[in-house]
């Protein structure tokens, strides 16, 4: 739940008062040479090729999340097909393929103003979190052709079955917490109240105060239980329960800084949703 800025991001052309003016005018509109009206037009620099709203990274990095899910899946489908276990490699993929497109395709449904290139998390996420999903693929590969007898004894059908329910709702929860929210919701915690920023208590955040933080957590745990990673669904669990623990014990000072008894309220009644944290 954080507040924002800008809000320009769905208008990529700023217009001078000229253009404004012509506009207006478009009885007259055809009698105006090109070259005269293309320079009444000023390009945002953010939506240029290098600028961090850059309409043609968006792009190619939409295009490239489409095309691992559709190659993933076929090839997990395949894999099964076969019955070889390697469709745990192409099934983290697609479902890693689904977290980041829909991480900018609800940024910019609801919250447009916030959305940009970096709200895919693809390389904005941390050195940590692609280290971590790079151990889990090495892993998925280590347990099928080194030790496929260690993977079969700890991976079963109701593993396979409660990771699937972890991802979907872990998944389904973060999406709308993220919609919910709206332009309350930023990526990146701010340290400061701005104007508008106000404390969402409807929906998904009348059972959770961090329903966002929930479904990752529990999202991230059932990538683990599905493809049957027993190392990395213990480091996963550890590692992102410290990290959760410390965000929501520093978020929740601010929230009381910013909000004061009407957080403190709404804390009384609401829950966190990952183990031990309060």
């Amino acid at each position: 739940m954080h507040a924002n800025g800008d809000p320009n991001i769905s208008l990529p052309l700023n217009h001078t008062a000229a253009a404004t003016a012509w506009s207006h005018a478009s009885n007259q509109s055809s009698t105006i040479p090109s070259t005269q009206r293309s320079s009444s037009l000023t390009i945002d620099p953010s939506f240029a090729h290098n600028g961090y709203r850059s309409l043609s990274s968006i792009a190619l990095q939409a295009f490239t999340l489409g095309l691992a899910l559709s190659l993933s899946t076929i090839l997990t489908l395949y894999l099964v097909h076969t019955a070889s276990p390697l469709w745990r490699l192409p099934q983290f993929i697609a479902t890693l393929s689904i977290f980041h497109f829909l991480e900018f395709y609800t940024t910019a449904r609801w919250n447009a103003a916030s959305a940009k290139v970096s709200s895919f998390l693809l390389f904005s996420n941390g050195r940590a979190y692609n280290i971590a999903h790079s151990c889990a693929m090495l892993e998925i590969l280590l347990s099928c052709l080194v030790w496929p007898g260690l993977q079969a004894r700890i991976s079963s059908s109701w593993t396979l079955g409660l990771g699937l329910l972890l991802v979907v709702l872990g998944q389904g929860v973060r999406s709308a917490a993220m919609a919910t929210a709206g332009t309350n919701f930023n990526h990146v915690p701010v340290k400061e109240r701005r104007e508008g920023h106000v404390l969402v208590t409807q929906g998904i955040y009348g059972v959770l105060r961090h329903p966002a933080y929930f479904g990752f957590f529990w999202w991230a745990v059932g990538t683990q239980l599905i493809v049957g990673n027993a190392v990395c669904f213990v480091a996963y669990t550890v590692v992102l329960w410290k990290f959760f623990h410390h965000r929501i014990v520093e978020e929740e000072k601010l929230l009381c800084a910013f909000f004061e008894d009407e957080y403190v309220r709404y804390r009384s009644t609401t829950s966190t949703g990952i183990p031990f944290i309060r």
